[in-house]
Formats: structure tokens, C-alpha cells, sequence
């Protein structure tokens, strides 16, 4: 954050008319704490939506590297060079590879020149020069001698890098070289060449960059995870969403298939691929190389709570709303009671072997997990009371995360609310996709729940805006005004910690030329990332989550509207701070004095502004800090004496520190 120096001067006659306004008086109570801020509260939630899996977070660089798209050769076409001749033939093994049923058998026609295969990536591969990258195939050589040529071309055809691979067995075996590209280039393509006659069959054509998130192979994009770590989120929630559902049950997330050697792992067709016909993709699948295990190490390594959503025997109701009758429902309650074990069993037990087998013989400390997602009516409510009876009874301490059904309000959420809560339900899951006017009159919408119930864990939220007509960027949804009014409601949020214990933006991430829906938090193309205004708003939100609640009172009421403002404060106590947020949507400046009452002593302070004087304000890849927030010194003994002049339309963070 910007770090700006500032001299304030203390007056000693203030008056009102300083501003032009009447100063607000804002009251925190220091020594009130209300309630406990969980260490979950602020998270993550990942959807393989807008290209976030393949072509995004996960840094496979070949689409469709094992041929089981529909159309086998999506992504690939055949290219020759210098008079050489060939010719590619798929083949399925069926069930003798199950999970990884087709390859390609190449035949290389000419004893001179080259044959061979160009792979286009996921619209282009984003290579960085002076980088290393890494690729590999499994290959079995059928008769002959064959070469392989490896070249990573430029939008212009050029070469950036090359490498070859030869002497291969009549066994299938894996096979490995790296090299280091010379150009960056957002768009460029692989070409895979073979030289020499001879029939080659190959499988699992890979190319990844070293530079991955903590340098791991099959790993994660280092700019986007990071981006996720510098949220210092609480939990992430995975693998949706949507996703977990399926358009039908065939085609439901499945864990089991996610694990295990990468090259064993089945790709299914990506639900997104055909549900928005506007904005449709028909190469959009799920590899799984970035799968349960990837999952649950991203979690640990940004400190963040692991939490799974399962199928519960039901796919997406808006789609075909299949299910699997109740008497055929327990294979999808093994799964849930498989996946404790994968994620917290001994390494003598099956699932945590495989764990172990994969690199993490330590649990990964699983806490709770979710039964479905936006499911409703009595159907989930019987299939949730089979899934609960089941986990409590083998894993009592595992929280279970419940729907609410896809609304914020009406019959089905109302339903659910009841009847979950007769249950004992751990968590009832809220979502609501709505405009930023009802987020801002939604900000006391927790103030009535009662307190000694099931707990609300805001899982998917973000403010729509309405199509701008001057539209021209993928981004523009997520204008300025929509991360304004999701701060207003995440004071209402924080200030019920003690109901609402977990929250999480949605969806997280999306490619700017590959996306579905929108808004998203975090954009991005072959090379770059921005962070959106609502990003900002997040973070801020979750670097500065505090322990406990403390009132901040107007004229003796809960800021949730009042003149235009919302707030919300915590003391932290681990670190020994008061952090008081204080948003104000209206268009104009607002001056307000905070009073600290019965506090300790106090010194360090600050002040971070995030504000824009334009609603439909954006970050791009090419102005990725248009909305940024500004940090600023403050003399703590001045607070309660001068007023802080707010901008309009502006998120506020006041911290400081007490002895």
C-alpha cells in the first residue's frame, strides 16, 4: 500500500462549519468487547469458472495434453516441415486405461524433414523470456527410431526455445527435458515434432514453468496463488460452487478422481463449458491436475482453514435436478467419510497412505466440510439428515457446512432456515448475488438472527451492477460502486461475528478473454493479474479481522446507514491494536472524530483509504491500480480531537496501537 506522510495540526477551536457539514461523532466502546472474531472469518472461495483451474491457476500449459476431450485433437493440428510426412491416429484403450483411455500414434512417413503436432494452449501460452521451462510426454516407440523435437514458437513463428528427447523404450515410460526461453510472449504456441521413421505413441504431452507457486512440479501460477496469499485468507472453500453439482450426476465433482497420479486421474467435461450460450466454451474442461491433494496444500501453505464441498447426491436443480435415490445415497456418504480420512487418517489407513503416498504423510488438519451447494427443498434436507448422522456418528468433531438454497430470501430459503436449524445444523450457507443498493440496506441483516443457533457462513456474495453501455472491458462489472457497497454490508458482518463466522467473495477468478461469469475477484491473462476494487475491500477486510468486537456507536446506535455510514471495529488482541472501519457511500466528504472510550494507552496509528470519485471505476491489466488504497500516519492523541476528513465514496481503515 502507498505509504503517505502527513502533518496534522490540532485546532483549538473547531467548528462545524469546518467541512462545510456537520462532524460525526463515532463512540468506541474499547472495553466492551461483544463478541469473538472467528480466525476463519474472512476466506476464499475457488470455482474452476472463467478458465481458474486450467488455464489459470493450475500452470499446465497444454490444453487437452491427453487427448480425452470430446473432440480428441481439440487444441492441437497437424503441421509438417521441410517434406516430411506423417500421420496422428488416436486410440482408446477403453477399460485397459479407464481413467486415461485414449493416446496418440504417431506415424512418421519420411526418413527427412519433420511431422508433427502444435498444441495452442489455453487461448495462447504466456512464456516469460530468460525462463525455464519444463516439459514432458509418455511415449512407447512401436517400431523405428523416432526423435522428438520440442519448440515453443512466438505469435510470429519464431523460436523461443527448443529441446529434443530420442531413445525410447517399447514400454511406456516417462520422458523429461527443460530449456529456457529466450522472448515473452503473451500468445505463443508449442509445437511437438517428430523426425525419423517410425511409429511413436505419446501421452500426457506436458509443459509447465518452472517458476511455479513454491517451485512444486504439476503446480500452481505463482502471481495468482500469491495473490490468494496475500488475502491471508481464513479458510478457502473448494472445488465450488456449481462445479461440486454437476448439469447431471454423471457428471458431478468427484474427489476420488482428483487424487492419485496425475496422468490416472480422469478428465470430465467442465460444466461451464455449455451453460451460458452467450459465452460459450466448448473447450473447457477439468484435467484435475490441480485436484484434492493440490487443494488442500494450497490451503496450508496460505495458512488457510481447508473446507471441501461434497455432492450430496443431487446435481444442479436449475439444470436436470437429478438425484440418486435414498436407498442408493450411501457410495456418496462413503466418499465424505473417505475424504476425513484422506485429509486427517494415519498413513496406515487407505486413504491416508495415499496421502502419504503423495507427499504429505502429515494430516492435513481437516475441520469441517460442506453436504451440497445451492440446494433446496425437502430432497436436500433428507439426503443432509443421512450425510449428518453418518459424519457425526464416525467424526463428531467435523463441522458440517449446510445450503440455504441459491437466495437470500423467500420460500426456499425460508424453509431451509427453519428446518436446518431444528437439525442443529453447524453452518447454514448464505448466498446472495444482488445490486449494490441491497447490500447497503442489507447491513443490519444480521443484527436480529438469534444468537444461540446454527451459525451463518456467508459463502457467496458480490455486488452486481448493470451493464454499462460505454462497456469495453471483461472487468468493468466489478466498477468501484460494487466493492463500496460490499464493505458497507462486511461491517454488518463483522460487527455479528458471533452469528456470521465465516464470509467469502465469489467467484475468485477469471481470464479476461475465457470468462463466464462476472463480476470476479482477481482478472487475468496468459501473463498478468490485477486485483479489483472489491479485492482491495477483501483484503483490507481480512488483514485487519482482529480478535473481538467492539461497538462503534452513533449517537448511541449501530452505524449501518446513518447519514450515509457504516462501521464496525475490533480490537486485536494478539498484536495489541484497535481498528476501527468506517465506510462512506455517500458523494460528498464526511468529517468524523472518533472517541475511544476507556481505552488503554495508545500510540502508532494509521489511516488507509480506499476510495474513487467515480462509481464505475475499474483495474485493468493495463491500470491495475486505478483503485488502490493509500496509507497514511496518524497522531493517535489527535483522534478524538480533529476530525478525519473521509472522501466520498470511500472505505476508511483507522488502526492503532495500544500499550
Amino acid at each position: 500500500m502507498r505509504k503517505i506522510t502527513r502533518i496534522f495540526f490540532v485546532c483549538v477551536v473547531l467548528s462545524n462549519a469546518l467541512f462545510g457539514q456537520d462532524i460525526k461523532n463515532i463512540t468506541v466502546l474499547v472495553d466492551k468487547p461483544t463478541a469473538k472474531v472467528s480466525p476463519n472469518m474472512w476466506g476464499i472461495f475457488f470455482e474452476d469458472i472463467n478458465f481458474a483451474a486450467d488455464g489459470g491457476l493450475y500452470a499446465e500449459l497444454v490444453k487437452n495434453r491427453s487427448f480425452e476431450f470430446l473432440s480428441p485433437l481439440m487444441g492441437w493440428k497437424e503441421v509438417k516441415h521441410d517434406g516430411g510426412s506423417g500421420s496422428t491416429l488416436i486410440i482408446n484403450r477403453g477399460e485397459a486405461n479407464s481413467n486415461n483411455p485414449r493416446f496418440a500414434r504417431i506415424t512418421v512417413k519420411s526418413a527427412s524433414g519433420s511431422y508433427g503436432l502444435e498444441n495452442e494452449g489455453f487461448r495462447g501460452m504466456g512464456i516469460e523470456g530468460g525462463k525455464q521451462y519444463n516439459f514432458s510426454v509418455f511415449a512407447r516407440q512401436n517400431s523405428g527410431a523416432t526423435k522428438i523435437k520440442i519448440q515453443l514458437l512466438g505469435t510470429d513463428n519464431k523460436i523461443l526455445g527448443e529441446a529434443a528427447l530420442q531413445n525410447f523404450t517399447d514400454q511406456w515410460n516417462k520422458y523429461s527435458v527443460s530449456f529456457n526461453s529466450t522472448a515473452t510472449d503473451a500468445k505463443a504456441h508449442l509445437a511437438v515434432l517428430f523426425e525419423g521413421e517410425g511409429v511413436l505413441d505419446v501421452d500426457m504431452i506436458s509443459l509447465f514453468p518452472k517458476d511455479t507457486w513454491k517451485g512444486r512440479p504439476n503446480g500452481l501460477r505463482a502471481d495468482l496463488a500469491q495473490k490468494l496469499a496475500d488475502l491471508k485468507p481464513g479458510f478457502i472453500r473448494f472445488p465450488g460452487g456449481c462445479i461440486v453439482e454437476g448439469r447431471d450426476l454423471a457428471n458431478r465433482y468427484q474427489w476420488k478422481k482428483t487424487v492419485g497420479k496425475v496422468e490416472d486421474r480422469e478428465l470430465i467435461i467442465n460444466r461451464w463449458n455449455t451453460e451460458f450460450s452467450h459465452r460459450s466454451a466448448p473447450d473447457y474442461f477439468q484435467s484435475y491436475g490441480l485436484g484434492f491433494f493440490e487443494y488442500f496444500q494450497l490451503a496450508e501453505d496460505i495458512g488457510a482453514a481447508p473446507l471441501p464441498i461434497l455432492n450430496c447426491g443431487m446435481a444442479c436443480q436449475y439444470n436436470t435436478a437429478e438425484v440418486a435415490p435414498l436407498d442408493q445415497i450411501d457410495p456418496f456418504i462413503q466418499d465424505a467419510l473417505d475424504l476425513v480420512e484422506f485429509a486427517n487418517g494415519p498413513v496406515t489407513s487407505k486413504w491416508g497412505k495415499l496421502r502419504a503416498e503423495m507427499g504429505h504423510p502429515a494430516p492435513f488438519n481437516l475441520k469441517m466440510m460442506g453436504v451440497g451447494n445451492e440446494q433446496w427443498d425437502v430432497q436436500y434436507l433428507d439426503r443432509y439428515k443421512l450425510f449428518a448422522k453418518a459424519l457425526n456418528a464416525k467424526y463428531p468433531d467435523i463441522k458440517l457446512i449446510t445450503s440455504s438454497g441459491p437466495s437470500p430470501s423467500g420460500a426456499q430459503f425460508d424453509y431451509l432456515q427453519k428446518e436446518l436449524r431444528v437439525q442443529k445444523a453447524n453452518f447454514l450457507d448464505e448466498h446472495y448475488y444482488q445490486s449494490p443498493d441491497w447490500f447497503m440496506q442489507n447491513a443490519s441483516r444480521y443484527d436480529g438472527y438469534d444468537r444461540n443457533s446454527s451459525k451463518i457462513f456467508a459463502g457467496e456474495y458480490a455486488a452486481h451492477i448493470k451493464e454499462p453501455k460505454t462497456a469495453k472491458d471483461a472487468e468493468t462489472m466489478n466498477a468501484w460502486i460494487s466493492a463500496l457497497a460490499e464493505a458497507a454490508f462486511m461491517t454488518g458482518l463483522e460487527r455479528n461475528a458471533d452469528v456470521v463466522q465465516m464470509a467469502s467473495y465469489a467467484p475468485l477468478l477469471a481470464h479476461v478473454e475465457a470468462w463466464q461469469w462476472r463480476p470476479d475477484l482477481i482478472w487475468f491473462d496468459n501473463l498478468r493479474s490485477v486485483a479489483t476494487p472489491n479485492y482491495y475491500v477483501q483484503k483490507l477486510f481480512a488483514n485487519n479481522k482482529g480478535t473481538d468486537v467492539v461497538p462503534a456507536l452513533m449517537d448511541g446506535k449501530i452505524l449501518a446507514g446513518k447519514d450515509s455510514l457504516y462501521s464496525s471495529a475490533v480490537i486485536d488482541k494478539t498484536n495489541r491494536q484497535l481498528i476501527v472501519k468506517i465506510v462512506n457511500t455517500s458523494s460528498k466528504p464526511m468529517p468524523v472524530k472518533l472517541s475511544l472510550q476507556n481505552g488503554p494507552a495508545y500510540g502508532k496509528a494509521t489511516w488507509t483509504e480506499l476510495s474513487s470519485a467515480n462509481d464505475l471505476d475499474i483495474n485493468t491489466l493495463n491500470d491495475p491500480q486505478r483503485v488502490y488504497p493509500a496509507e497514511t500516519a496518524l497522531a493517535s492523541a489527535d483522534l478524538g480531537k480533529s476530525p478525519l476528513k473521509l472522501k466520498p465514496k470511500s472505505v476508511n481503515v483507522i488502526k492503532v496501537s495500544y500499550k
